[in-house]
């Protein structure tokens, strides 16, 4: 009890001080609360800036750990698609894997009222969505029931839906699908090629100037099996049911549990094997940010670290200079404190502690400025430009930095003057 009573004084005792010397110490806090706050602040935002960097990598390359799963034959022949296809369906639900997708890209002829467009286009699996984060900017993306419409369902990037005058969703606007019609001028409804319904829109990057869209692979392959029986070729329909210039074999992808990747990849590519006979060759590998060896966001973190301890470094030593002007300042006050038996210990500790008591308020109104100011939608929209959709919260280990290093401040700034205190003789005391 003796220790803890000891502690409480002298806490107590540094706040008083504190707020004798309230002007004093406040232009000295300044300093400590600002260089607090932008060190919280900096890491914070270094959160987000790592947050958006892994989302932008997981629209590109999927999610940890995303498998990129291939064949081909050995003898330089053709793999069936529809034998690719069975193979890996299989697979996917002998492993009961939720969520593996298709990937073909092709284009698609879209008749606009300024003229036709190949548009780049994406038939993927309803899963593809989860797998690569895809945003919507209106609408939603595909669900089980739009796999099941006969009608192709679209999702569109904003300079597509643009084009198009921007209709109401829920009005379920159609374009026509590799038909040379124009849209009729009275019912806005494209004529000839295959009508396809738009259900949603992704928004487009800054750098992007050309429309591109979303399709469910099945659509685009009972689409393209449709068109070449119209042909007359229906023989070929079923060598050649992604459409194009000869048969086309999708990537395929799988998001699976990282533990578990490097094992499932192994028996993902033996069990393919086996299904697709001899001469043919299967690669299966990860191309997630998480399979590398190397965090790919050191750089970031180091750059964060490094200005937020040059930010410290800086208010301490304002902290310190200052400190060091108010111990000689009270000269007087402290051999007095000492000719009345006060110890050199409780000398020492009662100037260090009015240094870390005082920053640790400053550090504590730092992180709560830093709080307010991450936490804004101008700031976050600022950061994320747009890319980030699943905002951290406000991370606690940056506010606990904050705190940690106001009070390391602190201490760091009071051993010295504490030191200068505890030297000071009674008598040169009384005679300053």
């Amino acid at each position: 009890m003796r220790g803890v009573s000891a502690v409480v004084g002298a806490l107590l005792e540094a706040w008083q001080e504190v707020r004798v010397h309230r002007t004093r110490v406040l232009l000295s806090l300044v300093g400590v609360a600002v260089a607090v706050c932008s060190l919280t602040t900096v890491v914070a935002l270094g959160a987000i800036v790592q947050q958006a960097n892994q989302e932008l990598s997981e629209r590109q390359s999927g999610r940890p750990a995303s498998l990129s799963v291939s064949a081909y034959r050995t003898d330089g022949g053709t793999l069936a698609p529809e034998a690719m296809d069975a193979a890996w369906s299989d697979v996917v639900e002998r492993y009961d894997i939720s969520y593996a997708t298709r990937v073909v890209q092709t284009t698609q002829s879209v008749p606009f009222r300024d003229g036709i467009v190949q548009v780049p286009t994406q038939a993927v699996d309803q899963p593809f969505g989860e797998m690569h984060r895809v945003r919507m900017a209106e609408g939603d993306w595909f669900t089980e029931r739009d796999v099941q419409q006969l009608a192709p369902r679209l999702i569109v990037n904003e300079i597509f839906y643009d084009r198009m005058g921007r209709p109401p969703l829920e009005t379920h606007p159609m374009v026509a699908l590799g038909g040379q019609g124009l849209p009729n001028a009275a019912s806005g409804i494209p004529s000839g090629g295959v009508r396809a319904v738009v259900v949603g829109v992704t928004p487009s990057a800054t750098w992007e100037i050309e429309p591109s869209m979303y399709m469910l692979g099945s659509q685009l392959q009972a689409m393209q099996a449709a068109a070449a029986g119209e042909r007359g070729d229906a023989a070929a329909a079923p060598s050649d049911p992604y459409g194009g210039g000869g048969p086309v074999i999708p990537s395929y992808e799988m998001w699976v549990p990282p533990e578990i990747a490097d094992q499932l990849t192994e028996v993902v590519k033996r069990d393919l094997r086996a299904a697709l006979g001899t001469g043919v060759e299967v690669t299966a590998d990860r191309r997630d940010w998480a399979t590398y060896g190397d965090d790919p966001f050191l750089v970031t973190k180091m750059v964060v670290i490094g200005i937020a301890v040059l930010v410290l470094l800086l208010g301490a030593l304002g902290l310190v200079n200052i400190a060091l002007v108010t111990v000689k300042q009270r000269v007087r006050e402290i051999g007095i404190r000492r000719s009345f038996g006060a110890t050199a210990s409780r000398v020492f500790f009662a100037v260090m502690l009015e240094s870390v008591v005082a920053t640790v308020v400053a550090g504590a109104a730092g992180v709560t400025v830093s709080i307010l100011v991450v936490q804004s939608p101008a700031v976050r929209e600022l950061i994320g430009q747009g890319m980030v959709t699943d905002f951290p919260p406000f991370p606690v280990d940056a506010a606990v930095t904050g705190l940690v290093a106001a009070t390391a401040v602190g201490a760091i700034a009071g051993l010295l003057p504490a030191l200068v205190a505890v030297r000071v003789k009674v008598i040169d005391a009384i005679r300053y």
